[in-house]
């Protein structure tokens, strides 16, 4: 078991990743640290491996080498099942493109998780949604459907669909590259608030310095490796 330091949330402990079919090596001896309630960035140029830490984080992928622990679970040492369950109960992943699905509505796209949960009442499930809704300014939205959406209001309903089920780690992938600047800022002041609030810790990956100056922490990354790290 891999020891455990309660002053940090996320710990990502000399992580190597390589994609043997592509002679790549995405991450080289990676070590991360972030506090419980932080808002981190990870920037740089594409093909920096920012989004490769981020799926490693969020236990969509595994590490070649080294280890994360979200909490007191290290989760480059659990099976396919487990890794599931943690992501279920204690993750929530922001996409670049949304991913929602045409066919249901707001309220029908942001409930997913707990009606896919099954442990909920349709009284739960439908109180946390609204509430979910509401603090992301989509209460008046929630019998639309995506096509009837702005590109800023889509992205509040994939941040309320990763969000309602009230996961511990928000890790987002570019959240705000398909967003005009004042749909980003919203997206990005609502990071912010759920960070300073206590309730989450965020990584996100972005290009943007602008987006990244919203951000605690900004961590530098360029051909697999940790340049630096700033306060921001």
């Amino acid at each position: 078991m891999t020891q455990q330091d309660d002053t940090y949330h996320i710990q990502v402990r000399s992580v190597c990743k390589n994609y043997e079919e592509h002679r790549v090596k995405a991450l080289i001896d990676v070590s991360a640290f972030i506090k419980p309630g932080e808002f981190v960035a990870l920037t740089g140029p594409s093909g920096c491996g920012k989004s490769t830490l981020l799926n490693i984080i969020a236990g969509i992928d595994k590490p070649g080498r080294g280890s994360v622990l979200i909490g007191d679970q290290e989760i480059s040492r659990l099976n396919d099942k487990e890794v599931t369950e943690l992501r279920r109960k204690k993750i929530g992943f922001v996409f670049q493109f949304f991913n929602l699905l045409n066919t249901l509505t707001v309220y029908e796209n942001a409930s997913l998780p707990l009606a896919l949960a099954r442990h909920l009442s349709s009284r739960e499930i439908r109180t946390r949604t609204e509430e979910m809704l509401e603090q992301v300014g989509l209460t008046k939205r929630s019998s639309f459907y995506p096509s009837q959406l702005s590109g800023g209001e889509m992205q509040r309903v994939a941040i309320a669909r990763a969000l309602v089920h009230k996961p511990e780690v928000i890790v987002a992938d570019e959240p705000t590259g398909n967003l005009d600047s004042e749909n980003g800022e919203q997206v990005l002041r609502l990071f912010q608030t759920l960070c300073r609030n206590g309730r989450h810790t965020t990584v996100m990956a972005t290009h943007s310095s602008d987006a990244a100056n919203f951000a605690d922490r900004t961590i530098r990354m360029r051909d697999g490796r940790i340049l630096e790290e700033i306060c921001t």
